[in-house]
């Protein structure tokens, strides 16, 4: 069998979903088209086909859209697949246009509804429209959590041909639990692209109050610099209040030597996996309570809810987790692995979509 997937990043589909790669590979020809990056020759290396796509991930040309829709369409005709499978709202979209259009049945993954739909007006609506066309004969289309199904129900974006996954899931084999950190110096992590939506500036905020009141506490960040704080990250480092680490491909080892992870995102997400990696690591997590991480925390038992986009609250939470015992915190971060394990494995991802390829297949 040949399967086709088109996604918009390379980074999404060899660090979240290799293991479902793999398993495809084993029995079935894999053809994946997207823009070339730094893990396309490892996705090519694994056996996969690769076809260099060609567009802007934040993009709002329709010109530029129709295109996309044309080589979808040119390349779907060419490799002849006997499922596609799309990731993000643009090959969700023009990627499921482009299967109706051909009649090849496809399975759609909505990793977020992104910030066009969730911040209202002309653009939301258009973006809706767009996904309702996209999302309108799809075989199958899988959500990551509630908030994103509801809300594609309720403005009938999808009748009865949905499903759910517990986000990308984690490598449970891979993410394993290590030696808890002393309380000699207490580092916390940001992980993730440098963005304002993602919280960085609250983090930011957050860790120069917090600096001053508990010398004993350090802050790291891991990510690449997405909204141009290149300054400020210099002027905190050198101050000492921040650690930037930059573009880190394997966080296991920074897992290791910190105790917390900090995400005081208000972006829309899908399911964060910085939060269950941190979990599956057994490290606490503070985060906001916000579809795609509020259903990961349990305040009080594996970290600390945040307010959305609230400073005083990030600090509280902060200050909350310093006045615990490190054995608290440390059973606060078992308490998040066997979370995962239970709720979160990566298995249940890679079951679900096999059996979603099978049935579609099978029509």
């Amino acid at each position: 069998m040949r399967v086709l997937i088109l996604t918009n990043h390379d980074l999404g589909l060899y660090k979240f979903r290799k293991e479902l790669l793999e398993t495809l590979l084993k029995e079935n020809e894999v053809f994946v088209s997207m823009p070339k990056g730094i893990f396309t020759d490892k996705i090519k290396e694994m056996g996969c086909h690769y076809i260099d796509t060609s567009f802007e991930r934040k993009g709002k040309n329709p010109f530029k859209d129709l295109e996309l829709l044309s080589f979808y369409k040119k390349t779907i005709k060419e490799v002849k697949p006997d499922v596609v499978l799309t990731y993000t709202i643009k090959p969700n979209v023009y990627g499921g246009l482009a299967c109706q259009q051909l009649k090849v049945p496809y399975i759609a993954n909505v990793t977020g509804l992104g910030s066009a739909i969730e911040n209202g007006g002309l653009l939301q609506f258009i973006s809706l429209n767009l996904y309702k066309l996209g999302l309108k004969k799809a075989d199958k289309v899988f959500f990551q959590n509630d908030a994103n199904r509801d809300f594609m129900i309720e403005h009938k974006a999808v009748k009865d041909n949905f499903d759910m996954l517990p986000g990308s899931g984690v490598n449970l084999d891979q993410y394993v639990v290590s030696g808890f950190p002393d309380d000699t110096s207490i580092d916390f992590t940001y992980v993730g692209r440098l963005m304002k939506e993602k919280g960085f500036e609250l983090y930011c905020e957050a860790a120069k109050v917090i600096t001053k009141e508990y010398p004993n506490t350090r802050f790291h960040v891991c990510g690449p610099d997405e909204d141009n704080y290149r300054d400020l990250v210099k002027e905190l480092s050198d101050q000492g209040i921040l650690v930037y680490e930059g573009y880190v491909d394997d966080m296991k080892e920074i897992y290791k030597k910190v105790q917390c992870t900090i995400h005081p995102t208000y972006y829309p997400e899908g399911m964060s996996n910085v939060l269950l990696e941190s979990l599956a690591c057994a490290r606490p997590i503070i985060t906001t309570d916000r579809p795609g991480c509020k259903e990961i925390v349990e305040d009080g038992i594996n970290g600390f809810v945040v307010k959305q986009n609230d400073l005083t609250d990030l600090i509280e939470k902060i200050e909350k987790y310093l006045a615990l015992s490190n054995e608290k915190r440390r059973q606060m971060g078992l308490d998040g692995r066997k979370k995962v394990e239970k709720e979160f494995d990566r298995n249940i991802v890679i079951d679900k979509y096999m059996k979603a390829i099978k049935e579609v297949t099978k029509k």
